[in-house]
């Protein structure tokens, strides 16, 4: 009989997790249709302007839509070089006393909260750029990238490592006997081998990038227009919505079109995951690993 419950009370658990994301789903689309029955999901979008409170409103997201793509963009090009160059210094480069030391900081700055990021990005990073490209303002997708970009560094480090840890010796002692130095096994064995685990890591990455909320709420701008440069002032998805939704009346059209721009964003990270453990699962198959 205790088996039993003990069975049962797991598999709840087990299931809990499911059970929320149902639950977000479920609010999620019973909150952003009615915002299609007044306005057409191609021109809410595509269209090119957010006025969500002039008379008449304006719904279109595709400025929103492109911020949080440049911005995404952005960071990419500055986690990627970063997080799987740590990775692979701290698995296959640095000594144990050199790990022991880089690693914990490595972990330490993916717990810094997103807030401190946000000021940094503030106080420091803002009028260092308005001052080096003579802007008028700091606040701009740039700023944005370049902090997000430091924010998704620890997450791409952290499973590049795994999967640069996956690889079995093997494959560099068989290197190793054919002659290659260090510098060839690293760039033509380890890397091709672990290629699907850092793709999953560069994935994950993006989605914390196009996920984080507050940090570009206080450094990108707020500027709802198209951007065409990273100079210029943004409003990512994730700004609109902690702005906004604090003065938005409930079951309002505004109201209505926030929780439809919550929902895409919801669809674009879920699917940026399930193409993560797509890739993850390749990779340990091509290992011959299980799970």
């Amino acid at each position: 009989m205790k088996e039993k419950l003990y069975k049962l009370i797991f598999m709840v658990l087990a299931f809990a997790s499911l059970i929320f994301l149902l639950g977000i789903v479920f609010i999620l689309f019973k909150e952003s249709l009615p915002i299609f029955s007044k306005v057409n999901i191609g021109k809410f979008i595509f269209g090119r302007f957010w006025y969500p409170t002039y008379s008449p409103p304006e719904f279109g997201i595709l400025p929103l839509i492109l911020a949080s793509a440049w911005v995404t963009f952005g960071a990419i090009l500055v986690c990627v070089p970063l997080g799987v160059g740590s990775a692979l210094y701290l698995n296959e480069l640095a000594g144990p006393r050199q790990r022991a030391i880089l690693k914990p900081l490595v972990e330490l700055l993916a717990s810094v909260p997103s807030v401190v990021f946000g000021f940094f990005g503030m106080v420091i990073v803002t009028p260092f750029l308005q001052k080096i490209f003579n802007l008028p303002t700091g606040l701009t997708a740039f700023n944005a990238s370049l902090v997000l970009g430091v924010m998704a560094t620890p997450t791409v480090c952290s499973i590049a490592e795994d999967a640069l840890n996956y690889v079995p010796k093997s494959f560099r002692e068989a290197s190793f006997a054919l002659g290659a130095d260090r510098w060839q096994t690293l760039i033509q064995v380890v890397i091709p081998a672990a290629g699907s685990g850092i793709s999953t890591a560069i994935i994950l990455g993006m989605s914390r990038a196009i996920g984080e909320t507050m940090t570009v709420l206080m450094v990108a701008g707020g500027a709802a227009v198209i951007p065409h440069t990273f100079l210029e002032p943004v409003r990512p998805m994730t700004a609109a919505i902690a702005a906004e939704m604090g003065e938005a009346p409930v079951g309002s059209s505004h109201y209505h079109a926030l929780f439809a721009i919550a929902l895409i964003l919801f669809l674009v990270t879920f699917i940026f995951n399930i193409i993560a453990e797509i890739v993850s699962r390749r990779f340990r198959i091509k290992l011959g690993l299980s799970g």
